[in-house]
């Protein structure tokens, strides 16, 4: 079960954490060192987010997501973008890299949703050129209002796995 391929990986930390959001929590939920670490569970989250795709096109925020996103593309053979948190100043200056067309329905792969927030920013950027995001597939959502927050903007998120579960027989 992925919960348990996330615990033995020690995706989950103790400690006193900042979020993306700024909230304080004495736990951190850590995609990108383990994935970069395992190829093994970045084989077993392309293959669970792959199931939950019905996009022909999928998305994902820098930093985290991209790994889980390029893995999940190449397992479903269907073009991706990376949505930038800031347009560069440099280059061609597009917070978007990757071509999505107006009209296009994507589906967002997120790494883990707290509040929402940085999510919903990516989904509405997409939105305003047209593109049609009523979906976000995370691996870990931490139940913080994410869930309620992407919900109120029209879209659903769908995790592979809620926080809750991973403590079930352990801390919080």
């Amino acid at each position: 079960m992925l919960k348990d391929s996330l615990i033995a990986a020690k995706a989950v930390k103790f400690g006193d954490f900042t979020l993306t959001s700024g909230k304080k929590s004495n736990y951190y939920v850590d995609m990108k060192t383990p994935v970069a670490n395992s190829p093994a569970l970045l084989r077993e989250l392309s293959e669970e987010l792959a199931t939950r795709v019905y996009a022909k096109t999928i998305a994902g925020v820098e930093l985290g997501a991209v790994p889980l996103l390029i893995a999940t593309a190449v397992k479903l053979g269907i073009p991706y973008a990376i949505i930038r948190k800031e347009a560069r100043e440099h280059g061609v200056k597009d917070p978007v890299v990757g071509s999505i067309s107006s009209g296009e329905t994507v589906d967002i792969i997120e790494d883990v949703v707290t509040t929402g927030g940085s999510v919903l920013r990516a989904a509405k950027l997409l939105r305003e050129r047209g593109v049609i995001v009523n979906r976000v597939i995370c691996v870990v959502d931490r139940e913080e209002g994410g869930a309620a927050l992407l919900m109120e903007n029209g879209i659903e998120l769908v995790p592979i796995v809620k926080v809750s579960e991973i403590f079930q027989n352990g801390p919080k």
